[in-house]
C-alpha cells in the first residue's frame, strides 16, 4: 500500500531532498489500530451502555480501528485526496495562524491568511493537515448518536439501528485519536529529518514505517499495553477540544525522542527495552484518550439541547 500522506506532500518534500521513497506505512499499521480501539472499549467504564462493552463491540471496534485507511487506495481517489489531511497536522507550520481556531474553516481562512505572509512555505489544508479537526467533527457524530440512542430508549423504541451507528463513529474516531498518539503525524518531520539535522537524526524514508508498522507489529501484544490503559481511570473532559489538543501537544514533544530512539537502534528487530516501552506508552496512550472521549460523549450526550428542525 502507498503512503498517501507522503504523494499528498511530495512537492514540498522534494524541495528539500533530492529523492523521495514512498513507505508502505499508516499510523501504527493495521495492528496497532485495532489494539488502540479494542483496549479503549473494554475499559469503559460501567455507567456506559452494555452494548458499547460486550464482546461485539470490542470485535465491532477492533474491526473498525483501521477502516479510515482502508479509504485510502487509488481506486478511490476522490476520497483520498478529501481525506488523507485528516491524519496529521504538523504543527511547525499550523502553528503559524496562532492560537488554532475550534471551527474547520475559520482555520482554512487562517492558514490563507499566514501563507499570504509567509509566500515561501505551502500553508494549505492538505500539507499542513486537518487531524485535530477531523476528530473534534467524529467526536461530535458520536455524541448526537448516543443523544438519539437515549431518546429511543426513552420512548421505548428499538435502539439496535442507533447502537449501529454510534459503534460505527466510536471505531471512526478511534481512527484519528490513534493517528493522534503517533508523534510523527504531529511534525514536519514525518519521515526522515528534514532540514538542519545538528544531531545527525535519519534523513532516510524509513523511519515512519519502521516505528508505527513494522516494530509494533514484531514486537507489541495487547496484554503488553492493558496494564498501562488499566491503571489510567476513565474521566469525563472538561472541553475534549481542548484535552484533545493538549493530547496532540504533547504527541508532539516526543518527536525528537522518537528519532533519539530510531538513531541507537531501538526500532530495529527486537529492538531494546527503551523502544519498547516507548511504543507500547504511545499505543496505551492513545487507547486511554479514545476510552475518555467516548466516554465523555456518552455522558454530554445527556445535556439537554435544542432541537434541530430544520430553518425557519
Amino acid at each position: 500500500m502507498i503512503n498517501f500522506r507522503e504523494v499528498v506532500r511530495f512537492v514540498v518534500a522534494a524541495a528539500m531532498v533530492p529523492v523521495m521513497t514512498v513507505q508502505p506505512s499508516f499510523a501504527w499499521g493495521a495492528d496497532g489500530h485495532r489494539m488502540i480501539s479494542r483496549l479503549a472499549a473494554a475499559n469503559l467504564p460501567k455507567d456506559v451502555p452494555a452494548f458499547l462493552r460486550n464482546g461485539n463491540a470490542l470485535d465491532t471496534m477492533e474491526y473498525l480501528g483501521p477502516e479510515p485507511d482502508r479509504w485510502r487506495n487509488r481506486a478511490e481517489e476522490d476520497l483520498v485526496t478529501a481525506q488523507a489531511p485528516e491524519h496529521f497536522i504538523d504543527f511547525e507550520n499550523a502553528d503559524l495562524v496562532g492560537a488554532l481556531p475550534r471551527k474547520r474553516y475559520d482555520y482554512v481562512r487562517a492558514l490563507e491568511k499566514a501563507q499570504a505572509a509567509r509566500p515561501e512555505l505551502q500553508l494549505t489544508p492538505e500539507k499542513v493537515g486537518l487531524q485535530p479537526y477531523a476528530t473534534e467533527e467524529i467526536y461530535e457524530r458520536l455524541k448526537v448518536g448516543m443523544r438519539e440512542y437515549r431518546h429511543l430508549l426513552a420512548n421505548g423504541e428499538d435502539t439496535k439501528p442507533a447502537e449501529t451507528a454510534i459503534l460505527f463513529y466510536a471505531g471512526w474516531l478511534g481512527h484519528y485519536v490513534a493517528d493522534g498518539s503517533q508523534p510523527l503525524h504531529t511534525t514536519i518531520q514525518y519521515n526522515g529529518w528534514m532540514g538542519p539535522n545538528p544531531n545527525g537524526y535519519t534523513t532516510d524514508h524509513k523511519i515512519h514505517s519502521q516505528f508505527e508498522s513494522v516494530f509494533v507489529n514484531a514486537n507489541v501484544k495487547p496484554s503488553d499495553l492493558a496494564p498501562l490503559v488499566r491503571a489510567s481511570q476513565p474521566k469525563v473532559l472538561n472541553d475534549e477540544w481542548d484535552d484533545y489538543l493538549a493530547y496532540l501537544r504533547h504527541t508532539q514533544s516526543l518527536v525528537e525522542q522518537t528519532y533519539q530512539l530510531e538513531k541507537v537502534g531501538s526500532f530495529s528487530g527486537a529492538g531494546t527495552p527503551d523502544g519498547k516501552a516507548f511504543v507500547e506508552e504511545r499505543l496505551a496512550a492513545g487507547a486511554i484518550e479514545l476510552r475518555d472521549m467516548i466516554y465523555t460523549a456518552w455522558v454530554r450526550s445527556g445535556d439537554p439541547v435544542q432541537e434541530f428542525h430544520g430553518q425557519s
